[in-house]
């Protein structure tokens, strides 16, 4: 005898329940770590220029001084080898020299621009901007836990969408006054269900974003639509070097921060391989000539055959510019911003720019420190709700349904999840497995 519809319903319901449930309190604990380190990243320079401000901010006094002088200072009182120079991004802030000592360590020197005083150094932290914010980075991406921790946070982030989507689904009025817009339980596990329902709603957008944006850092997926991007002409930019010789350095070693869709691909070599190089000074007259926004760094060569690279990526992802000069002649060898690149390599710029707060100022950053925080409040929710519901002795996991063909409408859905997003899928495989070996148990029993 056929199931009625409103069976099969409520059985898949209850499925979608149990999934949801197990799912939140798997990656709960990586979701925290993302809300919480996510929320402190967004306001990395803020941070910085408050811890660090004897080192960044200056009084303006005239005229500053030449780069070559700037760069000599801190060589002076730091002797090593200059490895990048940052000019002041205003008249306050002070210019950054990137200096390679002899113990193999590389060190960020602040220096005055009006008198050439070096006002300290700190470890270079490259894109994060200091030691501080370098740690909470690595403790975003888990890269402390190596390759397993970024394949961990990519998964809690694919399931993070879907975790949002069944959530959608359970909200869903169904003719029983579920669906609440509004917290209306007073006290209790009912005000923590609300809440948690509430929240997702409002947010969940918010929430999706950050995932979907989150992503191209990541190991496997990112990988992949890095690959799929350029395969399809949509990443860099068509005529990538032309003709140019190129090196095997990646363009992510030599720059703190690079073009997303572009940071695996290897710098150009200079035409010749001996000669006179330009000075730090003539580079930044050419770079600054060709309009390149304040912000930027400049990058030594490596080696006799290596090029300067000046690159900027500032908080209005459209003045972002990379720019490859030959050391010898000053030659531009490559010159490209974001609108030469593809249009996913566009999307996939704009997206990371929003994802990190810099698009539309501070708007930007406490919209998306909502969202981490109703993000920490899903999983604190989730908990708590979790903590009241569960049976003494018992992790208080919603019934498996007894229907058969849940389990194998289940399967389908993680093989068709597997296809966007390979470790949830590979993940949602697992609990499947688990799911059926339960359930044939069960039956078995049943029959007994």
């Amino acid at each position: 005898m056929k199931d009625s519809p409103r069976a099969a319903s409520a059985a898949l319901y209850r499925a979608v329940w149990r999934w949801h449930f197990i799912a939140g309190l798997l990656v709960l604990p990586f979701v925290l770590i993302l809300a919480v380190t996510g929320g402190i990243y967004l306001f990395k320079d803020e941070i910085n220029d408050a811890a660090y401000s004897r080192l960044r901010l200056v009084e303006p006094a005239g005229a500053m001084l030449a780069p070559s002088q700037i760069a000599s200072s801190a060589l002076a009182a730091h002797p090593g080898t200059l490895r990048a120079y940052t000019p002041p991004a205003a008249a306050d802030r002070s210019a950054e020299v990137d200096i390679l000592g002899a113990d193999g360590l590389k060190n960020s020197i602040y220096v005055n621009p009006y008198s050439g005083e070096v006002l300290g150094s700190l470890w270079d932290a490259g894109a994060s901007g200091s030691p501080a914010m370098y740690v909470v980075r690595k403790l975003h991406s888990l890269e402390y836990v190596g390759w397993l921790g970024n394949r961990l946070i990519e998964a809690a982030a694919g399931w993070m969408v879907l975790l949002v989507g069944t959530g959608i689904y359970l909200w869903w009025p169904r003719g029983k006054g579920l669906g609440t817009t509004r917290i209306k339980a007073r006290r209790g596990r009912p005000w923590w269900r609300d809440l948690h329902a509430v929240t997702g709603l409002y947010t969940g957008g918010f929430i999706v974003f950050l995932a979907m944006t989150g992503l191209p850092w990541s190991g496997l997926w990112g990988s992949k639509f890095y690959d799929t991007a350029n395969a399809l002409g949509l990443g860099m930019p068509e005529g990538y070097w032309s003709d140019l010789p190129v090196s095997t350095v990646p363009l992510s070693e030599t720059v703190d921060r690079a073009p997303w869709i572009i940071e695996k691909q290897p710098v150009p070599r200079s035409q010749a391989a001996s000669g006179v190089p330009q000075t730090l000074d003539e580079v930044v007259r050419t770079v600054e000539a060709r309009g390149l926004v304040p912000g930027y760094s400049v990058s030594m060569p490596a080696g006799p055959e290596g090029v300067f690279t000046a690159s900027v990526y500032p908080d209005d992802i459209t003045h972002e510019r990379v720019i490859h000069l030959d050391q010898y002649s000053g030659a531009v060898l490559y010159d490209a911003g974001l609108a030469d690149l593809g249009t996913l390599g566009r999307w996939a710029e704009w997206g990371i720019s929003v994802h990190m707060g810099q698009e539309w100022g501070r708007i930007n950053q406490l919209v998306l420190l909502l969202a981490c925080l109703a993000m920490v409040g899903l999983c604190v929710s989730g908990a708590v709700m979790w903590w009241k519901r569960r049976p003494a002795g018992s992790l208080g996991v919603p019934q498996m349904p007894t229907d058969a063909r849940i389990p194998r409408g289940l399967l389908v859905i993680a093989l068709a999840s597997g296809a966007f997003f390979p470790l949830v899928g590979l993940s949602m495989l697992g609990l499947a497995t688990v799911e059926l070996a339960l359930h044939l148990r069960a039956r078995r029993q049943r029959l007994a």
